[in-house]
């Protein structure tokens, strides 16, 4: 097994691409990360979160399964024009599949526990049956990847949370048999010259083998991390497997049933995670490989002729294509290749946003279905024009293995507190707290802030309601230019612990928020969301660094052997709305003065206050302003205590929302209020500096001398601007509520009505988008009208080239 190295590679394409002939790629767009977007090709546009393609045997179909949070969807496309047909579905997910007749397709129910049948023989998708593998919703089963035998009599279905394969006969519609298989499945495909059948887990880092003729499994094959995707050279002997948790593609020897050979995906050796290779298609001569890497928005190309001959494996990197934002699957009809981009070509802003005081009205943009996919096509690039492409998706890349050693900033001054150098522990910062709130924008919050971008007409939380918040931020430093890197808490609070989200937490919150069954997975309740090498809090521990956890994650810390085991706050409730976030920096409070004492303060501090989340207009819970204020409220007294405490000298408070996506932002759905709090915070200063969640966590980690955890991490803006070597050991004095904590929801509104029907014990455990609506409506009125929707893209405003 070895990894393919690229870097030489990169040099001779730079060199080529002064002469290369470019195909037809978009103007350069910048995300809110901080990674830019140039995609190659036409485009067409498809629906919420496009998560897998099938093409049909004569290679002139084309179906998409769109599983987003929003509506869901099946598209059937002509390869050689547009749309010919969309349906709406129920529930779905990635499973798609054409019959070997090519006039049916096969796709996956999702959480109704089946598979259904389209007749497309007429250029159309008509539904004629489907396959009940379970009763719907329960118990759970998921339907994921799906398959037929040569024939076309017997359907494979593998499931992702009861773990299963399902065997069915397609003429009686029954099932045949369930065989369990290991952790989390995710796709299966049968051998071109054979009738085995190969499965993905998704959870176990591993392929299993079943025969038919046997009725059982027969083997399996170890591979990297997460392998999802599958394609076989055309005799059956190799069979590549992309792995998304380890930026690779292990490359399988079906008759030794051995990895030969492991390509890696990521743009340089030995990157952190976050390229995460998802798709991949072999081109008609099976000489080209393609792999999807959904986060590092490209293609890479790799020259497989070696592997194809059955000649020693011996691939090599040909460099990159760039694509839209997420691609998810790739396939190739001759020489056109066709990439779903699962989020489509930028960000956006929303100031028809989701509102807690409101319901939900029809355009609502709600972030978590903001972002359609796209289909993007386009010729097979010849070797000059992959040179320049190349050069394209290194350009839009802020990643690189010397920012992963020295962080990104000419402009950083010598005697930072924040060092630059990974490793060099900050010489005056000893002690990070970094607090963690739930789901606002920055225009709901520090819309009516001067000196900052916001709009009044969005501000929901004025200086009146988060009197605190808006002292911190004109004391210390404004910051108008902040991006949370999720979409909702599911991978907000990943996103805010690892700089990352995998592709289990991407590719599975959208079912849950959409209301089509699945469970909450993404604080540490499933390792098959963890990344590979897992979360801060095991970076600190792998450093013998102290550290804690005041109710983030508490999941995680009831895992024996996991790095929370023993180091979470007992005595510090989890998410529940019916705790005042006041209460919780008490208990704090207590736990701090006991650490001072026994000399055993944490290095590293997270801190969860979550009631800004709010209960909406539900009857007798407190009203989202007097929610919103009892954060507000605890945030400052938090600063107010640790500023009068004996380690302040060494401290630093950072303070960020997990996501935005209960809130309109007139810049960006993305854009999220953000505190940085020190001796060393520069005082009284407005940065309008573009930063992102990973930024904040790169911060962090180079004051507590740690590495970067992802590719998004290492590529990030430290907020070293933020900060200033002169210490100014002022205190800060918190400031009393001006609104009544207890003030409750009394009125049997609509929006009450519908807030009732909420299950609010969970974060996010409900209709998101229905639940900023009631916001909304209960601040600004029942009959309040939002603002119409703006579109926003960032064009070249970020400098990569420092």
């Amino acid at each position: 097994m070895r990894f393919l190295k690229i870097l030489a590679f990169f040099t001779l394409v730079c060199c080529a691409a002064s002469v290369a002939q470019t195909p037809q790629t978009a103007p350069r767009v910048t995300l809110p990360n901080g990674w830019s977007l140039t995609p190659t090709g036409r485009s067409l546009p498809l629906g919420d979160l496009p998560l897998n393609m099938a093409l049909n045997p004569k290679n002139t179909r084309l179906a998409v399964t769109n599983n987003g949070q929003s509506t869901q969807s099946i598209q059937l496309i002509d390869v050689s024009g547009g749309v010919l047909d969309e349906v709406e579905i129920k529930k779905s997910w990635v499973g798609l599949r054409f019959m070997p007749d090519g006039k049916r397709l096969l796709a996956s129910g999702g959480n109704d526990n089946r598979v259904l049948i389209y007749d497309v023989s007429g250029d159309k998708l008509v539904k004629i049956d489907s396959v009940v593998l379970g009763k719907a919703m329960t118990p759970r089963i998921s339907v994921a990847g799906v398959e037929t035998d040569r024939s076309g009599q017997t359907l494979y279905a593998v499931t992702k949370d009861d773990s299963s394969l399902y065997v069915c006969d397609l003429t009686t519609k029954q099932v045949s048999q369930r065989i369990k298989l290991p952790a989390e499945p995710y796709t299966c495909l049968r051998s071109p010259v054979g009738d085995e059948l190969f499965i993905t887990v998704w959870g176990g880092a591993k392929v299993v083998v079943y025969d038919p003729k046997q009725q059982k499994l027969s083997g399996e094959i170890a591979t990297a991390d997460h392998p999802n995707d599958l394609v076989f050279t055309p005799n059956g002997r190799y069979l590549f497997v992309a792995c998304a948790n380890e930026n690779a593609v292990s490359v399988i020897d079906v008759r030794a049933r051995k990895v030969t050979e492991t390509l890696n995906t990521a743009l340089y050796p030995d990157a952190p995670a976050g390229s995460t290779p998802n798709g991949l298609a072999l081109t008609a001569d099976a000489k080209t490989l393609l792999v999807a890497n959904a986060d590092n928005n490209c293609l890479a190309v790799f020259d497989v002729s070696a592997v194809t001959a059955g000649k020693p494996p011996k691939s090599r990197s040909l460099g990159f294509i760039p694509t839209g934002w997420y691609p998810t699957s790739v396939k190739i009809a001759d020489r056109k290749v066709m990439v779903a981009n699962g989020k489509g070509f930028s960000s956006k802003a929303n100031p028809k946003g989701p509102n807690p005081y409101k319901r939900r009205e029809v355009g609502t943009e709600y972030i978590g279905g903001l972002f359609k996919g796209t289909l993007s096509v386009f010729e097979m690039p010849k070797a000059a024009e992959l040179a320049s492409l190349t050069k394209l998706v290194y350009g839009n890349t802020p990643y690189t293995k010397e920012r992963e050693k020295t962080a990104i900033g000419t402009d950083w001054p010598a005697d930072s507190p924040i060092p630059k150098q990974v490793g060099q522990k900050s010489a005056q910062i000893k002690y990070v707290f970094y607090i963690i709130k739930e789901n606002r924008t920055y225009d709901q919050v520090f819309g009516d802030m001067p000196g900052g971008n916001g709009d009044t007409s969005l501000c929901l939380f004025p200086e009146k309601i988060t009197p605190n918040q808006h002292a911190l931020a004109r004391e210390f430093v404004l910051l108008d230019n902040f991006y949370v890197d999720a979409e909702v808490s599911a991978d907000g609070h990943n996103w805010s612990m690892a700089a990352y989200a995998n592709d289990y937490v991407e590719k599975t919150w959208p079912t849950s928020y959409g209301g089509r069954g699945g469970s909450y997975d993404y604080e540490g309740s499933r390792p098959v969301a963890y990344p590979k090498k897992g979360f801060i809090w095991d970076y600190c521990q792998r450093a013998g660094l102290r550290y804690r956890s005041y109710g983030e994650f508490e999941a995680y810390a009831r895992r024996k052997g996991s790095a929370l085991d023993g180091r979470f706050a007992p005595n510090y409730p989890d998410y529940d709305l019916n705790v005042k976030d006041i209460d919780r920096v008490e208990i704090w409070k207590k736990d701090l003065d006991s650490l001072i004492t026994r000399e055993a303060v944490p290095h590293f501090s997270s801190i969860r206050l979550g009631n800004d989340h709010t209960s909406g207009a539900r009857i007798g819970a407190p009203t989202p302003a007097a929610h919103v204020a009892d954060n507000d409220l605890a945030v400052g007294r938090f600063v107010e205590y640790l500023s009068k405490s004996p380690i302040w000298k060494e401290s630093a408070v950072f303070v960020l929302e997990d996501d935005a996506q209960n809130g309109p932002d007139h810049v960006d759905a993305h854009r999220s209020p953000a505190l940085v709090i020190s001796p060393y915070t520069k005082r009284r200063h407005v940065d309008h500096t573009m930063y992102s969640t990973s930024g904040m966590l790169r911060t962090m980690e180079l004051i507590l001398g740690l590495p970067p955890m992802s590719q998004y991490d290492a590529g990030a803006r430290p907020m070293y601007a933020c900060f200033t070597n002169k210490a100014d050991l002022t205190p800060y004095t918190h400031i009393p509520a001006n609104i009544d904590l207890e003030t409750k929801n009394t009125a049997m509104t609509e929006p009450a009505r519908q807030s009732e029907k909420l299950d609010l014990r969970y974060a996010d455990k409900i209709d998101d988008r229905l639940f900023s609506e009631i916001i909304w409506k209960a601040v600004k009125g029942e009959n309040a009208v939002m603002p119409a929707p703006r579109r926003g893209a960032f064009l070249n405003v970020m400098d990569t080239d420092d």
